[in-house]
């Protein structure tokens, strides 16, 4: 009986994918074998979350070991910019800044128009 079940089911339902297991719920903040401190914050980006944290989530491939957060000075440099904007130069007209300055204010436009439709 159970062999005609299996054979009934679809090819996709028999192929499930394994996930790691979780961690204890003690572990997630725990810090092995160190005792860390944050240093002042000098104006820079910094990393949510203090050295050795478990990050929880990032290692989904089973039997692999945790992955623990590192100290910020660990990070590559280019890490910390990825969230600043980034500044285009006034290359005069029909240039990158001018394009951009256009398309969001066509964009505005047609979210206004659209919205006066709504009225």
């Amino acid at each position: 009986m159970l062999t005609s079940y299996i054979l009934r089911r679809s090819p996709r339902a028999l192929c499930v994918r394994s996930y790691a297991s979780k961690t204890t719920p003690g572990a997630q903040n725990a810090v092995p074998d160190q005792v860390t401190t944050r240093a002042p914050s000098t104006g820079a980006a910094v990393s949510s979350c203090p050295p050795n944290t478990i990050l929880v989530g990032l290692n989904y491939m089973k039997d692999q070991p945790p992955m623990l957060a590192l100290a910020d000075e660990e990070y590559p440099p280019w890490l910390w910019k990825l969230l600043d904007k980034a500044e285009l130069p006034d290359d005069g007209p029909g240039g990158k800044a001018e394009k951009r300055r256009l398309r969001k204010e066509n964009r505005q436009r047609i979210r206004d128009q659209n919205f006066m439709k709504t009225q």
